[in-house]
């Protein structure tokens, strides 16, 4: 059964609670209500940005006095903001606990027509401050609309650990090297070939500052890709086992810069979220027993469109190499002249092994890990197996795609001398929330699938390493983390 591909139109953009903007305020006036803590903060910021900083207050906290006496660009007024003080400004931030005087610079500021920040003060609020992390020029911020500035600090958290403290230097290095790529006599593509080549080198190399020298052969790369027939390339990343929380850091850069992204059925639209807005996005969907896309021609697709110089992205469910068909299309990559990469992903058997809570080897009773799939290209039970290496008690097995032939599998392990008793799992959509499990034996687990309604991708795992330890029980972990 034949599908042909299947583009997919961007959705738009879903609701906003807020629209964050950046806001130069370099040599530009704000305005700061209050002495507090609190205030004292907000007068940090407009001041960290380059904004001469007026401060407005009956009296200054102790932090309050430390910024003055740190920033030249910040300066005290001991008495209540004046509608004159607001001719010029920017903005206006405050911190304070009356509402009386909260309610005052709301009035000046909307009279003055300047937008104005109250902290937790939402409703008197122009805008929100959301949390920052500062790798500047790299500036990230992240806000919850108000609703919870704690969780806000917490993504924040998460964030920063994704972006370390070296950052900076790269984020330094693209404004400073800017004018000088726009002046290089490159054209649109090629600068874009240009930061994406910068971004996998400053990605790669995180930790050291970048160097002219950098700079110098970044370029020499760029227009050496110009005389090539193409500058299009092509990247197989592994969109993991189905939670959109495995699928890897460089997996998640590389689809943010795709151009093109061709995917299968069985990656998460929440993966698919990750690419750009802009990005064409294709399904090429191949499933067992069900209408595909043959591989002809989503090699075919894939060798044309980077041809065209766009950066594509062949996204695959788990692992890219294993049983992914990646060998063909990696040929036909390299035999059309085109430059190909391969992104790891997390592949099914180790997300089943998770799910499960049991590893898949073990120092007494499994030293090997063999994976297999259960049909061939045509659907039917393979009858080229190595049989001694599957019956192997001292070998745990991953068998992909075989919830059709499982039947066919189990008679012939047991046929050619597997212990019947030999534990087995069938993990349905290993890692995500409809992850189901079901626990038996070679001899026992087909007609224990069989009383179960399975549509997911399917995988079963095999061996003594999947007994329990010690009084050889079995833990089963479901999806919700419970044991049984």
């Amino acid at each position: 059964m034949m599908r042909k591909p299947d583009e997919i139109s961007s959705d738009l953009m879903a609701p906003l609670e807020t629209l964050p903007v950046f806001l130069d305020l370099k040599g530009r006036k704000a305005v700061v209500v209050g002495g507090s803590e609190g205030a004292a903060w907000k007068a940090d910021l407009a001041a960290a940005a380059g904004a001469e900083v007026c401060v407005f207050a009956a009296e200054a906290s102790e932090k309050m006095r430390d910024i003055i006496a740190a920033r030249a660009n910040v300066s005290f007024f001991a008495r209540d903001l004046a509608p004159e003080d607001l001719v010029g400004a920017a903005i206006v931030l405050g911190s304070v606990f009356d509402d009386v005087t909260a309610e005052q610079a709301r009035n000046l500021a909307k009279a003055a027509g300047v937008p104005i920040n109250l902290a937790d003060r939402p409703a008197m609020s122009d805008f929100i401050m959301g949390a920052i992390v500062n790798r500047s020029p790299l500036v990230i911020g992240v806000s919850t609309g108000g609703a919870s500035p704690v969780f806000a600090q917490a993504v924040r958290g998460r964030l920063e650990t994704l972006a370390p403290a070296s950052f900076a230097g790269w984020a330094r290095a693209a404004k400073a090297w800017r004018p000088q790529i726009l002046a290089s006599g490159l054209d649109f593509l090629a600068r874009r070939d240009f930061w994406r080549r910068f971004a996998r080198l400053a990605f790669a190399q995180i930790a050291r500052e970048p160097t002219e020298q950098d700079c110098e052969a970044l370029l020499a790369e760029t227009r050496e890709a110009l005389d090539a027939p193409s500058r299009g390339r092509v990247t197989l990343v592994g969109a993991g086992p189905g939670d959109p929380e495995l699928l890897t850091l460089k997996g998640l850069r590389v689809l943010a810069g795709a151009d093109v992204v061709l995917f299968d059925d069985l990656v998460p639209a929440s993966v698919l979220d990750f690419a750009r807005r802009e990005a064409q996005r294709i399904n090429v969907g191949k499933r067992g027993y069900a209408p595909s896309v043959q591989q002809q021609e989503i090699t075919a697709l894939l060798v044309k469109l980077a041809s065209e110089g766009k950066n594509v992205v062949r996204l695959k469910g788990g692992d890219p190499m294993i049983f992914g068909r990646a060998n063909e299309e990696i040929g036909a990559i390299r035999a059309a002249g085109l430059d190909v990469e391969v992104v790891p992903g997390v592949t099914a058997a180790l997300a089943g092994a998770a799910a499960l809570g049991l590893s898949l080897t073990s120092r007494e009773t499994a030293r090997r890990v063999q994976f297999i799939t259960a049909h061939t290209k045509d659907g039917v039970f393979p009858e080229d197996f190595d049989w001694s290496a599957l019956t192997d008690a001292r070998a745990t097995t991953a068998v992909y795609m075989g919830n059709r032939t499982l039947p066919e599998l189990s008679r012939r392990l047991i046929a050619e001398g597997a212990d019947p008793s030999t534990p087995a799992f069938l993990i349905e959509r290993a890692s995500t929330p409809q992850q189901k499990v079901i626990r038996g034996t070679i001899a026992d687990l087909p007609g224990r699938m069989a009383q179960e309604s399975l549509d997911g991708p399917v995988l079963v795992l095999i061996g003594r390493a999947l007994a329990g330890e010690g009084d050889g029980t079995w833990v089963l972990v479901d999806s919700g983390g419970g044991a049984s």
